[in-house]
């Protein structure tokens, strides 16, 4: 009976003290929470680790919802801030195993170890190091269309924004990211030199 109230009943009653409504609320979105914690992590397991800490943060700060927005928007802000803290993490764990066996494969097969792979490495933390250097909103449309591979109609539907204003502001985003990026190296080949 509970999964025909609204999301702002279940809330309530959630503060009210009634648990399975807060049940209720989290079977209504964890597929939502999963697919865009999946989007963000690259395996299975992080995204269900993402999932669960998102709704452990939602419930703690549920009296803080005020109802100006959709609560699946609300609760994507804090899908979004909690993927990038965890992905943040485990960047910061695997870079320097990374950088290591990067090392050790130039130290034991100088002549034969992949140039494009060190490459595409490097592209890609110029491109992550560039896109952290975003605003907020500019990073999550950058991440969503690219790493996420949603349309603009998905993006719009997530944000709770219209299509055609998250193609104006992934214009800017692409601008100010490239900005980022040609600032970024422009440092790098400074310090080369």
């Amino acid at each position: 009976m509970q999964s025909k109230l609204s999301d702002i009943e279940l809330i309530q009653q959630t503060l009210a003290g009634n648990q399975s409504a807060y049940a209720d609320l989290v079977k209504r979105h964890q597929r939502f929470v999963f697919t865009l914690a999946l989007r963000f992590a690259k395996g299975r397991e992080d995204a269900e680790e993402i999932a669960q800490d998102c709704f452990v943060k939602a419930y703690r700060s549920l009296s803080s919802f005020q109802g100006q927005s959709k609560f699946s928007t609300w609760l994507y802000s804090i899908v979004y801030t909690t993927a990038m803290t965890f992905l943040r993490k485990k960047r910061i764990a695997t870079d320097s195993i990374d950088d290591e066996h990067t090392f050790i494969q130039v130290e034991h097969h100088e002549s034969g170890y992949d140039t494009d792979n060190l490459e595409n490495k490097s592209r890609s933390f110029y491109l992550n190091q560039a896109i952290e250097q975003l605003l907020p909103d500019d990073a999550t449309i950058i991440t969503l269309f690219y790493k996420g591979e949603q349309s603009l109609e998905e993006i719009a539907q997530t944000l709770g924004i219209e299509a055609n204003t998250v193609k104006v502001k992934l214009f800017r985003a692409r601008q100010r990211l490239k900005e980022k990026l040609e600032r970024n190296l422009k440092q790098e080949v400074k310090e080369l030199i």
